[in-house]
């Protein structure tokens, strides 16, 4: 049951992330659309991040799902470099479009502090691979990806956030920036926590 829910889960997070790119990609398809032109004089800090952030959303399922990525740690390396490189140039970008941005402080708090989440939870999972803690890696490395997501979650939960009759403005963005990483990262964390109990329980009662 575990592993049917393990790949329910994954399937939806690469059916909704596939939905998001393509949302993006109609958003700033488009040198005359609304969405890009919020950018004026900002168009390459844009492209940066949008190219990271994919680099990273596309490549973050295949590092986690492939089991034969132990039978073959070169590759696994090689395109772990694509994805901590996308997180870089994608944070990197984003800091040029937050000091740019007119959006009020509280949003731009919002924005930086999902960048140092992201870079943070990045470093860790790095360092775990090379000290050789290759369990500790994978979980760094789902922690990250959880808020490699966070884009993704946020789009969800804005309009649902509106229709449940919240004003939209910079207060509930900001709310919904910093819920869009946080509320994952505490759900996976109580999961992570109760699963070890869950098996425990199981054994005693096989015994």
């Amino acid at each position: 049951m575990r592993t049917v829910f393990t790949v329910i889960l994954w399937m939806v997070v690469v059916l909704v992330s596939a939905e998001f790119l393509l949302a993006v990609y109609g958003n700033y398809r488009l040198a005359d659309s609304p969405a890009y032109g919020r950018f004026v004089d900002r168009h390459g800090w844009l492209w940066l991040h949008l190219a990271g952030g994919v680099a990273a959303i596309v490549t973050g399922p295949v590092q986690l799902l492939a089991r034969w990525w132990w039978e073959r740690p070169v590759l696994h390396r090689q395109v772990g470099y694509v994805y901590f490189g996308g997180i870089l140039t994608a944070s990197a970008a984003a800091a040029g479009l937050i000091a740019t941005t007119p959006a009020p402080l509280s949003i731009q708090l919002g924005f930086a502090g999902t960048a140092l989440a992201w870079l943070t939870t990045a470093l860790l999972a790095m360092i775990a691979i090379h000290r050789g803690r290759v369990q500790r890696h994978r979980t760094w490395m789902i922690r990250n990806y959880a808020v490699t997501l966070a884009p993704v979650l946020f789009r969800l939960m804005l309009p649902v956030a509106i229709a449940s009759g919240f004003a939209p403005g910079g207060a509930l963005i900001s709310c919904l920036l910093w819920a869009s990483w946080l509320l994952p990262l505490a759900l996976m964390e109580t999961f992570r926590r109760l699963a070890p109990v869950s098996r425990a329980s199981l054994r005693s009662t096989d015994g």
